[in-house]
């Protein structure tokens, strides 16, 4: 199977939070951005399968800083690693200010994928080239999460 570098299925996707995807304070709504996240993720994972790949996991997701209604929220979403049939995908979320121009981060989010037939049995990913440095440390990054996950699943 022919590897991929991650610039084959880095994207970035943005979305004007209006006031149907905000919670009563008028901050962007958690589940409105977590769904933004996920179908950013699984944009990335079915550009590297080119096929199907679903949602398996969400590591823990901290909403550092609030989006409010009127600004625009970017996603950057990037493969990290990848497993036999798992990808892992991270997201970060930024948002702008539409007046000022100012850009905050606000959260991210990793996320893991697993790539299914299409009877939806497992099937292998191909495998994740590095082509800089960063590349390389969120491989590293990545394996080292997916280890720990493992570990905590074992326990369980």
């Amino acid at each position: 199977m022919q590897g991929k570098p991650p610039s084959a299925s880095r994207i970035t996707m943005s979305h004007f939070i209006l006031p149907e995807d905000a919670n009563p304070l008028g901050h962007g709504h958690g589940g409105v951005i977590l769904k933004h996240i996920d179908t950013a993720a699984g944009m990335v994972a079915m550009r590297h399968m080119r096929g199907v790949a679903v949602t398996a996991s969400i590591d823990r997701v901290d909403f550092i800083r609030p989006v409010f209604v009127g600004e625009l929220v970017h996603l950057k979403a990037n493969l990290n690693g990848v497993g036999k049939t798992s990808m892992e995908v991270g997201v970060r979320v930024e948002a702008e200010n539409l007046y000022t121009g100012e850009i905050r981060y606000t959260n991210s989010a990793y996320l893991t994928f697993v790539a299914l037939t299409s009877d939806g049995k497992p099937c292998d990913v191909p495998p994740l080239i590095p082509e800089t440095p960063d590349d390389e440390r969120r491989q590293l990054e990545a394996m080292e999460r997916r280890q720990m996950r493992l570990t905590l699943r074992s326990r369980e």
